[in-house]
């Protein structure tokens, strides 16, 4: 990113330098868009701008690893393009986006991706790589999948096991695509519910004349996803495929995965921050329009326990990430399904707020320490996806995308409107400084980000990735692929 900024240098001095395994006194000198030191009375060149970091944090910038931008979806268009959207996510920390593309089903995965890639490219203002999603299954996808992955450094595709009649694949397609996902090196995103059940669950509901918002949460019960979650680990098991399970909600679903990372098997999860700080009772508000602007799916759960659970399994690792899911609509736009829930558009925003709401809902109450919300907001993720270290870990080397925090700030509590996080839910904002590669200037005792364009970054398959990251848990699969080589029996006749 931002080759023209020439030779721009910074000197972060007087922070606490913050990663995923410690904490370290130490200021960050940065040059050219890469930091190129770090630590105590550094050597620095003149001409550097300085940023005064006295008592706060300099952390990794955020990765989102789940936001939709400048698409249609159940017949709406997302509030949000790349330029709004990425610029948000830098208002919030957050220094890269992770999109997905969703092609109609049929229709090319190549050209969906690059129309998405075209729309991207002329917008956003931080890096930011694409996810590709898998609506259907044939030949000409396994073929696009292997090009996607070879020639367009694409490493994730998304399935969904939920959203019947426009994008739920059967279990033998789903076999078949970790199967390809196995066999390039590629990332498998799983959706698990019961998109079955949820259909016949949505029926029922509308014959019974239920058709508020309450219906997601009646129609999509948590048994639904404990039973995909379940089952999704046991197809990848099948196809000895690593599984990176998203949209996570709820008790049982977590129960699942940290029973199948107990028997060893290759599973990574995120949860989303809506799933995380709120309850399902906000469906069975009064207001249609307040029940309406907190539609997502998997729903928000009714036990009050459920938001507190999943900020535990992040705190465990039994979850790896946090993403925002985030995909804005407004209140006419959710009005399509005034009469019908299942016609409401799911999706709530929340690529700003990300960052401070799991701050304050789980470093302040103390479930996690700082290390740990660098991990499950940044170096988990560039792990994962093969970027660490380059994007995730404050290094020489790295990328510059670093945040300076501050852990005792207390901006007036704000009520997140639907522009933002479209969820009611008091929380305190804390001020962020963003530094992406040098982009940053000063003026009047506030710090700005110059107008920029992101990079797309691209990703290599698992056969690449750096110790301690994706591949290595992977690469147990391929030796279990060897020792359980299925055989045939000489039978003596």
């Amino acid at each position: 990113m931002a080759a023209n900024m020439g030779s721009m240098r910074i000197l972060i001095k007087g922070g606490k330098v913050v990663n995923d395994d410690f904490t370290q006194e130490a200021d960050v000198y940065i040059e050219n868009g890469i930091i190129q030191q770090v630590g105590k009375e550094l050597m620095i060149p003149g001409g550097a701008k300085v940023i005064d970091a006295s008592g706060k944090l300099v952390l990794p910038g955020g990765i989102d690893t789940s936001v939709h931008l400048q698409q249609t979806f159940m017949n709406a268009s997302i509030q949000d393009d790349f330029y709004s959207g990425t610029k948000a996510a830098l208002m919030g920390g957050t220094t890269m986006v992770m999109a997905l593309v969703l092609p109609e089903q049929h229709c090319s995965l190549l050209d969906a991706y690059e129309k998405c890639r075209a729309l991207a490219d002329a917008k956003t203002c931080c890096d930011y790589s694409l996810h590709v999603g898998v609506t259907w299954w044939g030949p000409k996808v396994h073929n696009e999948m292997e090009t996607l992955v070879r020639e367009h450094g694409v490493n994730s595709f998304q399935m969904y096991m939920a959203y019947k009649d426009m994008m739920m694949l059967r279990d033998s397609e789903l076999y078949q695509t970790l199967q390809t996902c196995k066999d390039i090196g590629a990332i498998a995103r799983v959706h698990a519910e019961n998109g079955e059940l949820v259909a016949e669950g949505a029926r029922e509901a509308l014959d019974l004349g239920i058709s508020g918002p309450e219906g997601i949460e009646i129609s999509r019960p948590e048994e639904l996803e404990s039973e995909a979650t379940h089952r999704a680990i046991t197809v990848a098991n099948r196809a000895r495929c690593p599984i990176y399970l998203v949209n996570v909600s709820s008790v049982s679903a977590g129960d699942m995965i940290a029973a199948a990372k107990m028997q060893d098997k290759v599973v990574h999860a995120e949860t989303t921050v809506a799933h995380a700080v709120l309850s399902g009772m906000q469906y069975y508000h009064q207001d249609w329009a307040h029940s309406a602007a907190h539609v997502i799916v998997p729903p928000l759960r009714l036990d009050p326990n459920t938001p507190g659970y999943l900020m535990g399994l992040l705190a465990n690792d039994t979850l790896s990430v946090v993403a925002s899911e985030h995909r804005p609509f407004n209140i006419k736009q959710r009005a399509l399904g005034k009469e019908d829930f299942t016609k409401i558009p799911h999706g709530v925003a929340g690529v700003q707020d990300r960052m401070s709401v799991i701050w304050e809902r789980g470093v302040v109450t103390g479930k996690m320490d700082e290390n740990r919300f660098v991990a499950v907001t940044s170096s988990n993720a560039a792990k994962i996806y093969n970027m660490y270290p380059r994007k995730g870990r404050i290094i020489p080397g790295a990328d510059a995308d670093v945040v300076v925090w501050d852990p005792d700030a207390t901006k007036s509590a704000v009520t997140l409107k639907l522009k933002r996080l479209i969820i009611n839910a008091q929380l305190l904002m804390r001020s962020v400084v963003c530094v992406q590669d040098n982009l940053c200037d000063h003026s009047s005792s506030r710090w700005r980000l110059q107008p920029v364009r992101g990079d797309a970054l691209p990703r290599s398959s698992s056969g690449h990735h750096q110790p301690g990251s994706f591949g290595v848990r992977e690469r147990r699969v391929h030796v279990r692929r060897g020792i359980r080589k299925v055989l045939p029996v000489a039978h003596v006749s």
